[in-house]
């Protein structure tokens, strides 16, 4: 609606206030024209309505994530609503054996897709598996971030996009992993009254081996 207002000023990916301050310049003499910016200004007004109610799901969201007491959110690419789903799907870490386990059990796992000369691999696709490692690893690649160059390290040595944000996600997960433990390892230890125990606190996505190189 924007675009055909007010044409090559409006970007494809603005924000509500932006929006509305274009939309304030915008006063068309036809009919047409009127239509439009009527539409295009109830259209705003129902997406306002809606990131209202986002904003307040999202503050309920971090709230609960730090009365848990986990550091999730430290991890660049993990916010409140990535948090708080980790934390829900996952419940009790113990139940994963392993790093691997749980790679299974969130869908990073790599799956064997090779065929002829061509070896590489997929991600498996469980039931249980949920996009919040994908939501963390592209908001790392957008960002200024470990995990940009990481990616692109990754498409350096030839592997294709998805290939490369694969190694991200499965790289996410065992951060995410690591922390869940000392999360859990730190709520047994206040239980026994034997204070942190060792909690490591924030960890960086950079004290993780590389998924590849553990194949």
């Amino acid at each position: 609606m924007l675009a055909e207002l007010v044409p090559g000023q409006a970007k494809r990916d603005i924000a509500t206030g932006q929006a509305k301050s274009i939309l304030s310049t915008v006063r068309p003499r036809d009919i047409a024209g009127k239509t439009r910016r009527r539409i295009a200004a109830e259209e705003l007004a129902e997406l306002v309505a809606v990131e209202t109610k986002i904003n307040k799901a999202t503050g309920e969201l971090k709230a609960i994530v730090l009365a848990h007491g986990s550091p999730l959110m430290d991890l660049h690419g993990v916010g409140p609503v990535v948090a708080a789903r980790v934390l829900a799907d996952v419940g009790d870490v113990a139940r994963f054996a392993d790093g691997n386990r749980f790679a299974s059990g969130t869908g990073t796992a790599p799956l064997d897709a090779s065929s002829g000369e061509q070896n590489r691999h997929r991600l498996c696709r469980e039931p249980t598996d949920e996009p919040h490692d994908h939501i963390a690893a592209i908001t790392q690649i957008r960002l200024d971030t470990e995990g940009r160059v990481y990616y692109r390290r990754k498409r350096a040595e030839g592997k294709k996009p998805l290939e490369a944000i694969r190694c991200l996600k499965s790289r996410i997960s065992g951060a995410i992993y690591r922390q869940l433990l000392d999360d859990a390892r730190a709520a047994a230890d206040h239980s026994l009254g034997t204070g942190p125990g060792g909690h490591c606190g924030t960890l960086r996505i950079s004290h993780f081996p590389d998924p590849e190189k553990r194949r």
